[in-house]
């Protein structure tokens, strides 16, 4: 089991694929520049299965999240999924993706046993999209969620952040496109993880700030903690409901009392938290040939040193150095 000092354990596995991206979002990565790590330091998908199948057989994990990057831009993914849904017991599995690759993949990867998607998608204006990611992709993405949801993936949970003087405005226009098509909308606000470090605080659009923007169009209740749980989306119910939009307020409303992830990155680190400052290796002991014991009992102890919360409401809190792309979202 994966338990910390505070009392929280650990089911839900994020694992990062890659660190490479498509897209060059501005919240995210610089246009150009940013070094991608060697194919070398990335683990192999047989270290990646090795290291999901002593999560969930031997340390109590019972949901895996792939992220990149952009984890469709591994090429040994579909693979990779098949291999974990053969685990016993079985995860939950669901892959958080900017949607390009989906229209070609999302068959495959249902059949391979992936259960839902998560996809990034800040504006409905090809025009905007365009500026936000530097990418004239809007229709792709646009095909790929509906790709994920004819083949099955989900819900699909669409994730949106919101940029002053961008898409700032679109909060009410996003609800209700996701309502008609189907899709379970989510707004994260901006974190201090992109590359370029250009992150500030008072320049970002808050949890608050997009629920004043959605009740000028719809009536919002909230869902209640009962219902939340873990999950880091706080849901309201909209309009009495069935549909409902979460807000992923990891800046202005914390969630660390609750949380419940482990973190791989590609190249094989544990990190406790999105915002911590130090890694553990797991790599190093998978290539020197230590026992599926041995390496959980070092990912234990990775996890028992979890701190309490991100220290994002700390003045001196510092940023990671290493970016999203890298870290997996």
């Amino acid at each position: 089991m994966l338990i910390d000092t505070f009392g929280r354990v650990a089911t839900d596995l994020r694992v990062s694929l890659t660190d490479r991206c498509n897209l060059r979002c501005t919240y995210c990565m610089p246009e150009e520049g940013l070094q991608w790590l060697a194919k070398p330091d990335l683990l192999t998908d047989d270290e990646i299965v090795r290291l999901i199948r002593i999560a969930v057989t031997d340390l109590g994990v019972t949901e895996v999240r792939f992220t990149g990057g952009e984890p469709l831009l591994r090429p040994g993914l579909v693979g990779i999924v098949e291999r974990c849904a053969a685990l016993e017991p079985r995860p939950r599995m669901s892959l958080t993706t900017n949607g390009i690759g989906l229209k070609r993949t999302a068959t495959a990867l249902k059949a391979a046993g992936l259960d839902r998607v998560n996809v990034s998608l800040d504006t409905l204006r090809p025009d905007v999209f365009k500026t936000l990611t530097r990418r004239d992709r809007h229709r792709d993405v646009l095909d790929g969620m509906a790709a994920a949801r004819d083949a099955g993936l989900v819900p699909v949970k669409v994730n949106a952040v919101l940029m002053p003087g961008l898409n700032d405005d679109e909060a009410p226009d996003l609800l209700a496109w996701a309502i008609e098509e189907g899709y379970e909308l989510r707004f994260i606000e901006q974190m201090p993880l992109d590359a370029q470090h250009g992150w500030k605080r008072d320049g970002m659009i808050t949890a608050g700030d997009i629920l004043e923007s959605l009740r000028t169009r719809f009536t919002l209740t909230p869902e209640g903690a009962d219902e939340r749980g873990s999950a880091p989306a706080e849901r309201w119910v909209v309009d009495g409901g069935p549909h409902t939009v979460g807000v992923i307020a990891s800046v202005t409303r914390p969630f660390c009392r609750a949380c419940d992830r482990t973190r791989l990155t590609a190249d094989g680190q544990v990190r406790t938290c999105l915002f911590a400052t130090e890694e553990t290796d797991l790599r190093a002991a998978l290539r020197s040939d230590e026992g599926d014991a041995e390496v959980a009992e070092i990912w234990k102890k990775a996890m028992w040193g979890k701190k309490a919360g991100s220290g994002l409401d700390d003045p001196s809190f510092l940023q990671p150095d290493r970016p999203m792309s890298a870290i997996g979202g």
